[in-house]
């Protein structure tokens, strides 16, 4: 749903870091910018999910100052974030739209602003070479990680699209970089991942082969959140992180060369794998954005909500109104 053209090369190169994000910022100075969001401290929890990459982005050009918001990002795995949540160790959160829909079941409240893309292939499963279908997964091991994590979620949902559940595999839990590592080296009969670290396994087809990924079940899309006091608090910061998100896919498409190279970067990926990586997913612009907060999200939950019921994820499904707050869009 990303508008027409939204991702191209220009051919630049070999322009500087510094000229690149001067430039970049100089383009983006007829986007006007909250008006009274300066100097407000936040931290953010992420992961090294290539559909964050535009989060750090923002961070490194500058984007995020410009916008008058100090920004810490925080690398913490998704098993954790709610904890760092719910310390007040961060404020806001990217991560699954089922993890936003667990966590506040789970007594840790975070609300949705807008999404920040669409997987398209970049989260998998990885099994053997003679594993013919997922139904033949019966009783073999899959690495996975934790209870409450997209992994383990989407785990779940393709064992249930294949008459399994949970309890016919053996989980071994595996953050998904150690997760496509370990595949790769031997261990364990299936493997959950997601990009950078699906194409670790994309890379060694000797090793095994990808047997379904989000194409073939479309259960991975992310958004960004904070909580309810952040939110109620900082009305000015809230607008500009979105701005921020918007600002970093602008200067992507005006210099996706350079973009990818920075990105790669921050997962010690050079340009043209993180390129690879990115062609898997789908990033949200503000369009996308706002068809999906007023139906997609609803649709999703529908499905998502009884599946974590019956995994034991969660005990009541909540109010999809409770999970998001779109009020910085009017």
């Amino acid at each position: 749903m990303a508008a027409k053209g939204f991702i191209k090369k220009n051919g630049v190169g070999t322009v500087s870091l510094k000229a690149f994000f001067c430039s970049a910022a100089l383009g983006l100075t007829v986007l006007a910018a909250p008006a009274s969001a300066q100097s407000t401290d936040v931290a953010i929890g992420i992961s090294g999910w290539t559909g964050f990459a535009p989060l750090t982005l923002a961070k490194q050009a500058g984007i995020f100052e410009k916008n008058g918001l100090n920004v810490d990002i925080k690398k913490i795995p998704q098993k954790d974030r709610h904890l760092a949540v719910a310390s007040g160790d961060i404020q806001c959160a990217a991560t699954t739209v089922e993890t936003f829909m667990i966590w506040n079941a789970n007594g840790v409240p975070i609300k949705q602003l807008f999404q920040l893309d669409m997987s398209h292939g970049a989260d998998g499963m990885a099994v053997r070479n003679d594993v013919a279908t997922i139904a033949d997964l019966k009783g073999k091991t899959v690495a996975a990680s934790a209870p409450g994590t997209s992994p383990y979620f989407v785990l779940a949902w393709m064992l249930d699209a294949n008459g399994l559940s949970i309890d016919d595999v053996t989980v071994v839990n595996l953050e998904p970089s150690a997760a496509a590592q370990a595949f790769v080296a031997g261990q364990n009969d299936a493997a959950m991942t997601y990009e950078p670290y699906l194409s670790t396994v994309r890379d060694n087809p000797s090793s095994g082969k990808i047997i379904a990924t989000t194409l073939d079940y479309p259960a991975v899309m992310d958004t960004f959140g904070c909580t309810p006091e952040f939110i109620e608090a900082n009305p000015d910061a809230v607008k500009a992180l979105a701005k921020s998100y918007y600002d970093a896919l602008a200067m992507i498409e005006s210099d996706q060369a350079k973009a990818y190279e920075v990105m790669g970067a921050d997962v010690k990926q050079s340009g043209e794998d993180f390129g690879k990586s990115a062609a898997n997913l789908q990033w949200q612009d503000e369009a996308a954005n706002k068809a999906f907060m007023e139906k997609g999200i609803n649709d999703f939950y529908a499905k998502a909500g009884p599946l974590l019921m019956k995994i034991g994820t969660i005990k009541s499904i909540p109010e999809t109104s409770s999970l998001i707050d779109t009020g910085w869009m009017e």
